[in-house]
């Protein structure tokens, strides 16, 4: 067949995904193999491709692939998550957009609009993931909202209650007033915020006296409950069992006293506001304060507002601040920096909240994932400083609220059947929950009309916890054959980000329900960056479209482009140079393929010596590269590992190789190093089809006619082999020689057409193993060992052997002599400016260490040179 002179990426992408998907090779079912397993990190039902997602999921399909090529029964599950506070956000404002609110419709109706939203969006990411060659086994695609899913998520719920891990209670959560719901400790960022500080007056009831207190959020007065004072802090003596008036609403409320007040911070008083404070509350309850409530689920004033019921907190900050000052209550301002709990999601500003919500208690389920990573080393963070924000993290752990305000996502199973707060049972269907509620009320006419279920929904998390298990639905049925087979899985590949929220709760939730760990490895990516270090985002506009990108650069250039400066952990900053560098491999392999298939064969001829060392060379190279990239695997340098393979086919087959046994101008090759030549190609485009998946299965099977079982996707590993080390630092040397007589080519003008002779000395009796490579690539009539120095030639060194190549008619010895006495010259007096600054010892007693090396450095070459100038001279004069 006739090769294309250029590498149609595009055509080449949808030809070979095509063909592996008709023949099932991302396919697995148990069998007698070792599986090796992976699991997304299932993105947002209605999330799109992003960098993030690019680099994470090569890395995924780098490391299937590979261990389908070792003979693993490779096994990556893909899947979407539901997302309940995204998805039911996006669902809320296409339903405000065409006129509808939330509330006006029930639960069920809302979910219809849900799943009609999920049915058209949902998976779009899932797609993309085949443009970048993800060879995910398709047909185990889940969604966290599946009903097997969800049936594991509710058995899930039922046991930890039962187990009494579970309770509800009536404590101060974090809520998102944009997506109104309650966040767990983890879903909020702390940002510093610049702000104010407003010194308000309160008035002493029955005097004319006031006290002042400094608070960032005015708009809470209507929920002051009491004014707290230290009772060692003698300037508030004479106000102990007294009342303060709260301005603009006139509330008359207590002064207490309490050591928890700091008599340095501040006025030295504090305003105690129960509802809006996790710190207020706890006094409140000591105090026994009454709890106001000022807010509505959106942040807006309720009728404890006022005449600000309605408006926005933000807004009424600004409002009340003007009314106080109206009043003389207001004393004074302060620009003031402070830290602001946010929402993770809508990055609304975080109300403390007091309500009902169900907590798992975490204390005791945490210690096997502590002891796991901590102690053990049975699952191995990579890299390991990640480890301490891990411990960190475990160590501090609060009792996780699962409850959520939402209905876009799995309903708790807890079923009410009074009006008490006690008074429900958990079950997993209503059903069950009847056969409980009659038990516990000892009433036998109970029906499931009388029973309603909890409105709130599970976090996502508590979902997405279970996903190495419910996948292989390992929940519902623990003999499963997939589960037993499957679990625990090889390889996390994730995002550091999420290291609590997800990856360590996976591991406590292994631990409770397999007593196994979950997974081995958890490899953490960095961030894609820019350029600048920025964090890439849709609203600095520095991101680029992924599908854009492989347009442009094709799927394995981009796939390269990111791996190459990947190294786990580290942040990447992106640079589309990095995916061109990508494409400019892939051209060069393309090229050196095209190369080889349009040399013609010759059967007769016998093979080269040059060819026979070349051959031997490169599966030394070869072998040495695989247990590179075995040991940079096992250590998770991904990145490491790609450029090793990146340097064996660019600088040592394409460069090196493919030079030393390529036939003369218009010449056939002899056959038996033809062949040698398609198995090293062979070699090569396995060891790169993890990286570069499209451009090595169009090689392989140009390269051959192969059945589907032959395919490079299902192929085999190069075995490894003992090899010859002293080749490859021979090598090294020869490489040297033969850079050495292409520089005075260059230098020298000498056309490589034209054949010269080399002569040397080998006074570190190094290998002449190469020699007939070195003339070969030299172009040398003959090489010849000598004892002494030749007149008349031009000379180099390598290490301490010197090479000396006798002058032909083509070089003017005249003009010679006079460029290189110019270039001693040049060199001498570069070498006094260096040993004048040595000498100083003012310079060399004050100069860091790395610039006086540096200037040693240049002293030695400059003698080097120098010699070498004056021996070339020596032998033409």
């Amino acid at each position: 067949m006739t090769i294309p002179a250029q590498f149609d990426a595009k055509t080449i992408e949808n030809k070979w995904y095509e063909y592996w998907m008709e023949n099932n090779y991302f396919h697995s079912q148990p069998d007698h193999r070792t599986p090796y397993t992976i699991v997304i990190p299932p993105p947002n039902v209605t999330g799109v491709l992003h960098m993030g997602h690019m680099l994470n999921n090569t890395i995924q399909d780098v490391l299937i692939r590979r261990a389908r090529l070792k003979g693993f029964n490779a096994c990556w599950v893909p899947g979407t998550d539901h997302a309940s506070i995204a998805t039911e956000a996006k669902v809320v404002a296409k339903l405000k957009a065409e006129g509808i609110n939330k509330n006006d419709l029930t639960r069920e109706e809302f979910l219809a609009h849900a799943w009609d939203w999920t049915d058209k969006y949902g998976g779009v990411i899932l797609d993309q993931l085949k443009k970048l060659g993800a060879s995910c086994d398709w047909e185990r695609t889940k969604f966290t909202m599946d009903p097997d899913m969800s049936a594991s998520v509710i058995r899930s719920f039922v046991d930890l209650y039962n187990k009494g891990l579970i309770y509800r209670g009536y404590r101060m959560v974090n809520w998102d007033p944009e997506a109104k719901t309650t966040l767990s400790d983890e879903e909020v960022i702390f940002e510093e915020q610049q702000g104010k500080l407003y010194y308000i007056q309160y008035k002493i009831d029955g005097s004319e006296d006031f006290l002042t207190i400094a608070t960032t959020r005015p708009e809470t007065i209507f929920g002051d409950s009491a004014i707290c004072i230290n009772p060692n802090d003698e300037r508030f003596a004479h106000l102990k069992g007294k009342s303060a008036i709260v301005p603009i609403c006139g509330r008359i409320i207590p002064i207490i006293e309490d050591e928890y007040v700091d008599i340095e911070f501040g006025t030295g008083c504090l305003k105690v506001t129960p509802a809006h404070d996790m710190n207020d509350k706890t006094l409140g309850e000591k105090h026994n304060l009454e709890i106001i409530d000022i807010f509505n689920e959106d942040a807006t004033m309720n009728s404890f507002g006022l005449h600000y019921q309605g408006k926005d907190r933000f807004v009424v900050r600004e409002e009340i601040a003007k009314e106080l000052e109206t009043l003389g209550a207001l004393a004074k301002t302060e620009t003031h920096l402070n830290k602001v709990g946010t929402s993770e999601r809508t990055k609304a500003v975080i109300e403390p909240r007091l309500s009902d919500q169900w907590f798992l208690k975490m204390e005791d389920l945490v210690k096997p994932a502590i002891q796991s990573v901590l102690v053990d080393g049975d699952i191995k963070l990579h890299p390991k400083r990640f480890e301490n924000t891990y411990a960190h993290w475990l160590n501090n752990i609060r009792d996780w609220n699962i409850s959520r305000q939402l209905w876009w996502g799995q309903q708790i199973p807890a079923y009410f059947y009074g009006d008490g707060k006690e008074d429900f049972v958990v079950a997993e269907s209503i059903e069950d929950a009847l056969v409980l509620a009659r038990e516990k009320t000892s009433n036998s006419k109970l029906e499931t009309k009388d029973l309603r279920q909890d409105v709130d929904a599970l976090d996502t998390w508590f979902s997405s916890w279970l996903w190495p298990m419910s996948v292989f639905g390992g929940i519902m049925d623990p003999e499963s054959e997939d589960f037993k087979y499957y679990y625990p899985t090889n390889d996390l590949v994730t995002g550091p980000d999420i290291l609590f929220f997800w990856v360590a709760r996976m591991i406590i939730a292994g631990y409770e329900y397999t007593g196994k760990k979950p997974f081995t490895n958890v490899y953490l990516t960095g961030l894609v960056r820019d350029k600048q270090r920025r964090k890439m985002s849709k609203s600095l506009g520095n991101s680029p479209d992924p599908l854009d990108l492989i347009e442009k650069f094709g799927a394995d250039g981009v796939r390269v482009g990111l791996l190459l400066s990947a190294s786990a952990g580290n942040d990447i900053m992106f640079d589309e140079e990095l995916c061109n560098q990508g494409k400019g491999f892939t051209n060069k392999i393309w090229n050196a393929f095209k190369l080889i298939k349009g040399w013609e064969v010759s059967e007769s001829i016998s093979q080269p010596e040059s060819s026979k060392v070349a051959i031997e060379w490169y599966e030394a190279k070869l072998q040495q590269t695989l247990l590179e990239i075995e040991d940079n695997f096992e250590k998770y340098r991904i990145s490491e590992a790609l450029m090793g393979t990146y340097k064996l086919v660019w600088d040592d087959f394409c460069s090196w190789f493919l030079e030393m046994i390529k036939p003369a101008y218009q010449q056939p090759i002899d056959s038996v190093t033809f062949a040698k030549a398609i198995e090293m190609l062979e070699n090569n485009l396995k060891v790169l089809h993890p990286f570069m998946p499209f451009l090595t299965e169009e090689i392989w099977q140009i390269l051959a006619p192969r059945k589907k079982e032959e395919a490079l996707i299902v192929s085999t590993w190069p075995e490894m082999k003992p090899y010859n080390a002293t080749l490859i630092t021979d090598f090294e040397n020869t490489m040297e020689v033969i850079s050495g007589i292409r520089t005075i080519r260059k230098d020298k003008n000498i056309p490589f057409k034209d054949a010269i002779e080399l002569k040397a000395i080998n006074n570190d009796k190094v290998s002449t193993y190469f020699d007939s490579v070195i003339t070969k690539l030299g172009n040398i009539t003959s090489l010849e060992y000598v004892t002494e120095k030749v007149d008349g030639a031009l000379s180099y060194r390598v290490n301490s052997n010197e090479y000396f190549i006798p002058i032909t008619g083509n070089i003017n010895i005249e003009e010679e002599i006079a460029k290189l006495t110019a270039e001693l010259i040049y060199t001498q007096g570069f070498l006094k400016s260096v040993q004048n600054k040595l000498a100083n010892e003012k310079f060399v007693a004050g100069a860091p260490e790395k610039v006086l090396a540096n200037e040693k450095q240049k002293e030695a070459d400059a003698l080097a040179k120098i010699e070498t100038i004056e021996n070339s001279l020596a032998g033409l004069k």
